[in-house]
């Protein structure tokens, strides 16, 4: 009936969808960084150890440094940040060369940056990194 306001319930049930939509959108946001480093690289230069803990043809992930280095060939080494550039989770595991996400199922090749499997389409950020005295050292100056 024209004129006339909806009823209670019609109300009731439109600001309690109104708000489940909020949060999960909210749950995916890309501006989340609850919990996640703001800045995805390090700002200084970080010591990740052993070099030839990196295989050849492989890589390893630096959970705590929020780092993934590979080894394309002997001597050779990349590094990028293992935080996941859909909403900054870090990695969980790496699986020969791809990156997982454990927050949405990103994957990435962590010899390139670049991803595989979305819901991520930005790749990651490289990270400078050289061997000094037989040790991995990432981050600027690096």
């Amino acid at each position: 009936m024209p004129g006339q306001p909806p009823a209670r319930r019609t109300v009731l049930k439109g600001a309690a969808l109104a708000g489940a939509a909020g949060l999960g959108a909210a749950a995916c946001s890309t501006e989340s960084k609850v919990g996640h480093a703001a800045v995805p690289t390090p700002t200084a230069p970080v010591d990740l150890g052993a070099a030839d803990a990196v295989p050849v043809g492989g890589a390893k992930l630096y959970r705590e440094q929020r780092l993934v280095v590979s080894c394309p060939a002997k001597g050779q080494y990349k590094a990028f940040s293992a935080q996941c550039t859909h909403a900054g989770c870090v990695f969980d595991k790496v699986e020969g060369t791809e990156g997982n996400c454990p927050c949405h199922g990103s994957r990435f090749d962590v010899t390139t940056g670049q991803p595989l499997k979305g819901p991520a389409t930005a790749a990651l950020p490289e990270v400078p990194v050289k061997v000094t005295g037989g040790k991995l050292v990432a981050g600027p100056d690096a």
